[in-house]
């Protein structure tokens, strides 16, 4: 509760956080803007492998000429920033104490936090893609080094993971957690060509905008709540569901109804999951107070004395008032980035870390694919993400999403099953496979 004391009293020792920021397309925008107003908060240096476009996403939030420094060295004495296009010099630079990975791309995000690391710097990993991938051995990397591996604060899964701590530390008994999502059962085969249509959109307002068809197509088909539900699992010790996320529409009113075992009247197979709130019937009707920018926990009152302080107080109940749940309405992306930053560097804390490999996100297919064809990653034509229990997906020998990109198959696969790494030629990226193999031996 008192970052930002800190911070001022940082400031006020004329010793700055210093950061260097990897990515500079939404995400990293918004955590510019909001360093502006930050005094004590200092972006040493961005890397981009396109300058322009950093430079780019500089002006558009305001950051005059005068701002920029020619070299790290100058930037670290003036307090203005340096753009580059080599991330792995950034994060050697003596004079950062946080890295922050937006790239968005799931093999670059491992190596730029291994180089972090080895750098002896903080990870923020705002890069969720590259965190289900191998966030497990890159937390304990980074623990053996001495420093924070960290979620990104403003995104959901670092939210999630507050709101379970939450829940931890005052004592109930914690039941499942999500977040809110558009989504109906057949947005599943959705593709970058289909996608559009999910919104509602012309084709003149997609013409008119600056729209990433792949990025959009891997939200509409769940391949990203997959991806963030296993990070959260990773990160809290709870579990994904044995056959992937059910996505039981569920408005706010009704979180603690049916995010509760099936046992007891609700839509869970068991108590400690995590699941998604959709914001679709299946027949595409809206859910009413829906929470399709939101994150929630349902928990259980450990006795009658707390259950009737439920009612009292006035907590969103189920009908039996023994579950309860707890919402934030609302995340705010980068924007809020910040604090996994200050938390990381003023008090040595991660805002949400994947220290264990208990669920994964794994390459699913979209249509019956033939031998011969090449995996065209998230968001594509191919494959969308089942998020399932490592226990399930590490000894069938899944292919995790974040390894499906251009890569050829050598086996037919029907549609809705799991691609395994048998399935594939996969001769490249024999670094990020090494460490998955390490993580195997991570699972709880």
């Amino acid at each position: 509760m008192n970052l930002s004391a800190m911070l001022a009293a940082r400031h006020a020792t004329g010793r700055p956080v210093r950061v260097g920021l990897i990515g500079a397309g939404k995400f990293g925008s918004m955590i510019l803007n909001q360093s502006k107003y930050l005094n004590g908060l200092h972006i040493v240096g961005i890397a981009d492998l396109d300058v322009g476009k950093a430079q780019a996403s500089l002006a558009r939030v305001g950051w005059g000429d005068d701002r920029f420094a020619p070299s790290l060295a100058e930037a670290l004495g003036s307090g203005k920033t340096h753009v580059m296009d080599d991330a792995n010099a950034l994060c050697a630079f003596d004079g950062i104490d946080c890295i922050v990975e937006a790239t968005g791309h799931p093999l670059a995000g491992v190596r730029h936090a291994l180089a972090a690391i080895d750098g002896g710097k903080h990870v923020v990993m705002v890069n969720v893609e590259a965190d289900i991938l191998c966030g497990p051995v890159l937390a304990k990397r980074a623990a053996q080094a001495g420093v924070i591996y960290s979620m990104a604060y403003g995104d959901q899964p670092a939210a999630m993971c507050e709101l379970v701590d939450w829940v931890r530390a005052t004592g109930f008994e914690l039941v499942a957690s999500g977040k809110g999502m558009n989504f109906a059962p057949h947005y599943r085969y959705s593709t970058p060509d289909t996608v559009w249509g999910f919104f509602g959109w012309s084709d003149e307002e997609v013409a008119a905008g600056d729209f990433n068809p792949k990025m959009y197509n891997s939200f509409t088909d769940g391949t990203k709540a997959a991806i963030e539900m296993a990070a959260v699992a990773n990160a809290t010790g709870l579990d994904c569901p044995d056959n992937g996320l059910a996505f039981p529409p569920a408005g706010l009113h009704d979180l603690a109804q049916v995010f509760k075992p099936a046992s007891e009247g609700g839509r869970l197979d068991r108590a400690g999951l995590v699941d998604i709130a959709a914001s679709r019937e299946p027949d595409g009707r809206t859910v009413m107070n829906n929470i399709q920018y939101g994150m929630f926990v349902t928990f259980k009152a450990p006795d009658t004395y707390a259950r009737d302080c439920f009612a009292q107080y006035g907590l969103l109940t189920d009908d039996s008032g023994w579950y309860g749940s707890m919402w934030r309405p609302f995340h705010l992306i980068g924007l809020e980035t910040s604090v996994s930053v200050l938390s990381a560097c003023l008090r040595n804390e991660a805002t949400g870390s994947s220290t264990r490999y208990r669920a994964d996100a794994v390459a699913t297919a979209k249509r019956d694919l033939k031998a011969g064809e090449w995996l065209d990653g998230e968001g594509g034509f191919c494959v969308w993400a089942k998020a399932i229990p490592a226990r399930i997906a590490a000894p069938m020998n899944a292919l995790p999403i974040g390894l499906a990109h251009h890569v050829k198959l050598i086996r037919d696969v029907p549609r809705d099953q799991v691609v395994t790494f048998d399935d594939v030629d996969l001769t490249e990226d024999q670094d990020i496979v090494a460490l998955r193999r390490e993580q195997d031996t991570m699972m709880e």
